[in-house]
């Protein structure tokens, strides 16, 4: 799977570059925040809060795979079952998955911005 599906990018922004731009950094912005709370030491709703946040914010870019890792870190978070052992494994999955997206969003986010358009956008 790829780390940025770029067309349900370009769905969700009904196919407007600047508006995918725009969406991206509001991620970047999200993913900060939220992603200063992954904290296996913590309370396991503090840390499945924030994989709640991060993947509703990935999904609307098409980060999937980082959608996905934190629906596993949020389920295992509110399961009642969470390690720090396992808690430790699904964040560092999140944090993984997160710094891919991030890159992978930079580039196509660069492209929008100088392309204007989707057309020819992917990731290299």
């Amino acid at each position: 799977m790829a780390v940025v599906d770029i067309s349900q990018l370009e769905t969700m922004t009904s196919g407007d570059a600047a508006l995918a731009a725009e969406a991206i950094g509001i991620f970047r912005q999200s993913a900060d925040l939220w992603g200063r709370m992954l904290d296996a030491h913590t309370d396991p709703d503090h840390w499945a809060d924030a994989a709640h946040a991060i993947k509703g914010a990935a999904r609307s870019v098409g980060a999937m795979p980082l959608g996905d890792a934190c629906e596993v870190a949020e389920k295992l978070g509110r399961s009642g079952e969470a390690t720090r052992a396992s808690a430790g494994v699904a964040i560092s999955t999140i944090k993984d998955r997160l710094g891919e997206a991030l890159e992978a969003l930079a580039h196509v986010e660069h492209q929008l911005i100088m392309k204007r358009t989707f057309v020819g956008v992917r990731l290299e």
